[in-house]
């Protein structure tokens, strides 16, 4: 979906409209249309939003797997080590205040 989708879709829930490109919004729907004053403003806060959690973007992808967790449960050592590496990433990419 594009990002004026996205928009209309958190403004308007089930609003029937087609978007061509980021300008041209065809309407399908009898209720109250967003401006696009309004529109620009949610895309603006969705951006913050998805921004903010870069962090744990990042950090999903250095940490350990489900099945490194899953050997972990049944192995001391292993169960450090997970815990060693979890405190790494988190120190990499620490969560914002």
């Amino acid at each position: 979906m594009s990002k004026v989708m996205d928009a209309i879709q958190a403004l308007v829930p089930g609003a029937e409209c087609s978007v061509r490109g980021e300008e041209t919004i065809n309407w399908q729907d009898d209720r109250t249309q967003p401006t696009q004053e309004e529109i620009d403003a949610e895309i603006a806060k969705q951006k913050i939003e998805y921004d903010a959690q870069e962090y744990a973007r990042k950090r999903e992808v250095e940490y350990p797997t489900i099945q490194e967790l899953v050997v972990a449960l049944y192995d001391t050592d292993d169960k450090s080590a997970i815990e060693s590496k979890r405190a790494a990433v988190k120190l990499k990419y620490p969560k914002p205040e």
